[in-house]
């Protein structure tokens, strides 16, 4: 019942009060910025041509959408594959998402910071994700009256402002010393402490733990780590072409790799990555699966790394 004037009272009827409130529901659905396109479905399609079953064409806007990234945030044997994602779509691929996949690309990296915020994970790798975005950021809105960027220029303004803010508060980060009176890194045996090195694929972690302790500095700065981690990476043609040689006349491996990181790119490590059936032409999480209709559906299925799903949707 609405009631105005004591004289104009208008009651509603069963059928528009239930409308009414689906109308609100909706309306408070589609208000909510913080909210995302959920699908009961955790894969895509992939077609580049239309067909008689299919019309049209599968964007990346909608594979982003489709694939809960926000959800796979959360498991950590996904994060460092959807945060490159992310990254890889700010290099290169930002103009090319819709609005609402443009609204969730940063609901999703809100949280993403927020998570690195309370957990304090790999600030590092989101750091250089807010670098190359605000970097791509400054130059599509100088070049705002080429129209490449899909909405308000106000909108985009807010949202370069709200990558320098979280930018600042990583750099305030202030990591948490962990109380713990039981056995730590540094009570380790050499040996164990070499091998935990050893099964590092990032240099950069390798710099970082041997920050730790004098012992794990010691470890960190072994010609043989470093050797073995360029010959993991690259090639011995890459060697050949870019040798540095210390005073002593040895090959500086440390050197080496940061110099050839420079030129080529390295291996890709992920706990988890998206998989894509070459029977089915289905992207999806391999834990969600799809309804494949392969007689064995294992010998279809390939890892996709985050280049390899941009790649997917050039076309």
């Amino acid at each position: 019942i609405i009631t105005g004037d004591d004289e104009n009272e208008e009651v509603y009827n069963t059928e528009d009060c239930e409308f009414a409130a689906k109308k609100r529901k909706k309306d408070h659905f589609r208000s909510n910025t913080d909210s995302q396109c959920f699908y009961r479905e955790k894969w895509i399609y992939v077609h580049k041509e239309s067909t008689k079953e299919r019309h049209g064409y599968c964007t990346l806007g909608e594979a982003f959408n489709r694939l809960d990234f926000s959800s796979a945030i959360q498991d950590i044997r996904r994060f460092n594959y959807v945060v490159k994602l992310l990254q890889l779509i700010a290099k290169s691929q930002l103009t090319s998402l819709s609005g609402a996949a443009q609204k969730n690309y940063f609901n999703i990296l809100d949280k993403i910071v927020q998570k690195v915020m309370e957990d304090q994970y790999n600030p590092r790798l989101i750091k250089d994700l807010l670098q190359d975005l605000s970097s791509t950021l400054c130059i599509l809105i100088r070049g705002v009256g080429k129209s490449v960027l899909v909405g308000n220029i106000n909108i985009w303004i807010c949202r370069l402002e709200t990558i320098l803010l979280w930018q600042q508060q990583l750099k305030n980060l202030q990591m948490n010393k962990q109380v713990n009176n039981g056995l730590t890194l540094s009570d380790l045996p050499l040996h164990m402490l070499n091998n935990i090195l050893y099964r590092f694929s990032d240099g950069w972690d390798i710099i970082t733990l041997g920050q730790v302790t004098p012992t794990l500095y010691m470890l960190s700065e072994d010609r043989q780590l470093w050797k073995k981690l360029c010959q993991y990476h690259f090639a011995e043609k890459q060697f050949c072409r870019h040798l540095i040689l210390s005073e002593k006349g040895h090959i500086d491996w440390k050197l080496m790799y940061f110099a050839l990181q420079k030129y080529y790119p390295i291996k890709e490590q992920y706990g988890d990555t998206l998989h894509f059936c070459r029977h089915c032409s289905i992207l999806f999480w391999k834990d969600t699966g799809h309804p494949c209709t392969a007689s064995d559906p294992n010998t279809c299925l390939m890892p996709v790394s985050p280049q390899h799903f941009i790649d997917l949707f050039k076309f």
